[in-house]
């Protein structure tokens, strides 16, 4: 059940040595529910074996008209053709009652010189999205013959994503490029550098002089053949290819250029440049059909390298059912002999495919820890503090310099903070708790807002790690520049200090950095009113301020924001009265 739709000869792809065909792998989410979710893949699927000559497969299991509601069969494998299985199990997921539920169908079709494997799971955790996961595999015989490098993007991909409205973090995933105007730019933006991104983001842009719909129906359509379910894709018209290059200045493309934006996009490091990679006019148009397998080659890797979301690695292991038919000669085993071979045999699987996670998670760990020692040291040659860091250590959770302040006169006065941190103190929160247990670590900051809107981040799926980190890279941002503020040596207020930064300090993106509120809600009562945060009467008598400056935490315009005041050259202070979901506007209401 696989199309490339531009054939090619055999093993022409990538002509290395011979060995399995890397396999294709899809995580996405979407809004629907689950039952609604698994029914258009089942619907997908039968209508995709009807067109091959198979046999058309029943109801699901527990779907089934008559079916008892009370515990439907767990596993079942049905035969629709020569060489056409189809394994079908569903359950509760691993971790306990009320853990969630998942679905499965395992698909093998014959192929020329093996057997092909579909595989699609959707899981659903507990008050979470619903999660869809598409593998597709080729098992060979061993024979020797020569196949392609890759298994080429199924059918059920292409058809699947837009019928699913299929998502990844803030960005809705589709099966081709789509076209981005001088208006949409920030919110492309806002998507490369949002933490939930798991996939890669690839940017195209448009030659001069040349029109953008020739451009992308002979050039970027093909080039992204193979990339349905594993990037999306976007083609930059010329308006948009000028804001966005001047917002990403170390991370521009043009002259019909093609780039690969990995997740964790930092706008503001030239070093972070180097990791997304670029593909050239000029190689592109050499040979459009390798420079695609090559477009391919970065999001096929992150799809084998990233660990699964935690509804998809609680899916036990396929139950197949044990054969309905024996040789007559064959000895029949106790069938509490077959159950307890049968249970070992599943507790050996699982171990494995628990390992494999474990062995993704480390290796991601590891990625990121060498990203923040490299950016960490970049900071420290570029400020001269090498041999200072050795003066200074921490002094506990506050991460207070031992050593007396800077005396320059210009320099920040927090490079013992980080330096401390960058010594093995504690780094970032992977949660809001932890965030708020560790507020005092920000001596000018003073948190004034409810602590359950915060708290209520963490219990949104996958999404809470990924904002917590933004939200503590904000309030170190913050805390750096009341820092400057209040000694005069700010520059501006909190966006022009994160559009130029003082080298050494930490750097926020200066799009999630907001000044203020709309006309329109700054009119609107009942948005306003929202916006009327607790401050210390020393600030205002009413105890309450407006607070319309804010940071994005994550990506999107109806993403978590972490409203403020600056105060800073009154009570020296700034103050942050709201961390949670998107306070109402036009957009949320």
């Amino acid at each position: 059940m696989t199309s490339d739709r531009s054939p090619s000869p055999a093993g022409a792809d990538l002509p290395g040595p011979r060995g399995p065909a890397t396999p294709y792998r899809m995580t996405v989410t979407t809004a629907l529910p689950h039952a609604e979710a698994v029914a258009l893949a089942d619907e997908q699927l039968a209508s995709w074996l009807k067109q091959e000559g198979c046999e058309e497969p029943p109801p699901a299991l527990g779907t089934a008209p008559g079916t008892a509601s009370g515990a439907p069969p767990a596993a079942e494998r049905l035969r629709l053709g020569e060489r056409v299985l189809l394994d079908r199990d569903l359950g509760p997921l691993r971790g306990g009652p009320g853990a969630g539920r998942y679905d499965r169908r395992r698909l093998r079709t014959p192929a020329p010189h093996g057997t092909r494997q579909l595989t699609l799971t959707v899981a659903t955790a507990a008050g979470g999205p619903t999660w869809v996961r598409l593998e597709a595999e080729t098992h060979n015989t061993g024979s020797g013959v020569r196949t392609p490098c890759r298994v080429p993007v199924p059918e059920l991909a292409r058809t699947l994503l837009p019928l699913l409205d299929a998502a990844d973090g803030p960005a809705a995933v589709h099966p081709a490029p789509r076209v981005i105007t001088a208006d949409e730019v920030d919110d492309l933006i806002d998507e490369l550098c949002d933490p939930e991104r798991r996939l890669p983001t690839v940017v195209a842009s448009v030659p001069v002089n040349l029109p953008v719909d020739h451009w992308v129906e002979e050039v970027v359509r093909p080039l992204c053949r193979q990339l349905p379910g594993l990037a999306t894709a976007y083609v930059l018209d010329p308006g948009a290819r000028t804001g966005f290059n001047v917002a990403l200045e170390y991370h521009t493309v043009y002259g019909g250029a093609v780039r690969t934006y990995l997740p964790e996009v930092d706008p503001a490091s030239r070093q972070d440049g180097s990791r997304h990679p670029v593909l050239a006019r000029g190689r592109i148009e050499q040979d459009l059909r390798r420079a695609a397998g090559l477009l391919a080659r970065e999001p096929r890797r992150l799809a084998a390298d990233q660990p699964l979301p935690p509804p998809l690695a609680a899916v036990p292991v396929l139950r197949v059912p044990p054969p309905q038919v024996r040789p007559a000669a064959e000895p029949v085993a106790e069938p509490a002999v077959l159950a307890r071979e049968e249970q070992q045999d599943r507790a050996e699987q699982q171990a494995r495919a628990d390992e494999l996670e474990r062995v993704r998670h480390t290796l991601r760990l590891e990625r990121r820890d060498r990203a923040q020692t490299r950016d960490g040291h970049e900071g420290r040659l570029r400020t001269g503090t090498r041999g200072a860091l050795s003066g200074r250590h921490c002094t506990g959770p506050g991460l207070v310099p031992t050593a007396a302040p800077t005396t320059s006169g210009t320099g920040p006065t927090t490079a013992g903070h980080r330096a401390g941190r960058l010594s093995g103190c504690p780094g970032k929160p992977e949660t809001f708790t932890e965030l708020l247990g560790r507020l005092g670590e920000f001596p000018l900051l003073t948190f004034t807002g409810d602590q359950k809107n915060a708290l209520a981040l963490d219990g949104l799926q996958c999404a809470g790690a990924g904002w917590a980190r933004l939200a503590w890279d904000g309030l170190t941002a913050l805390q750096e520049y009341a820092e400057a503020a209040v000694r005069g040596a700010a520059g501006g207020d909190f966006k022009q200090w994160c559009e130029h930064t003082p080298d050494g300090c930490h750097r926020f993106p200066p799009r999630k950095a907001v000044r203020g509120e709309s006309r329109t809600v700054f009119s609107h009562t009942k948005w306003k009113r929202e916006r009327m945060l607790p401050v210390p009467e020393c600030v205002d008598a009413s105890r309450r301020a407006f607070m319309g400056a804010h940071l994005r935490i994550g990506g999107g315009r109806t993403a978590p924001r972490l409203h403020y005041l600056d105060d800073c050259s009154g009570s020296g202070r700034i103050y942050v009265g709201y961390i949670g979901l998107h306070l109402t506007n036009t957009r949320t209401n």
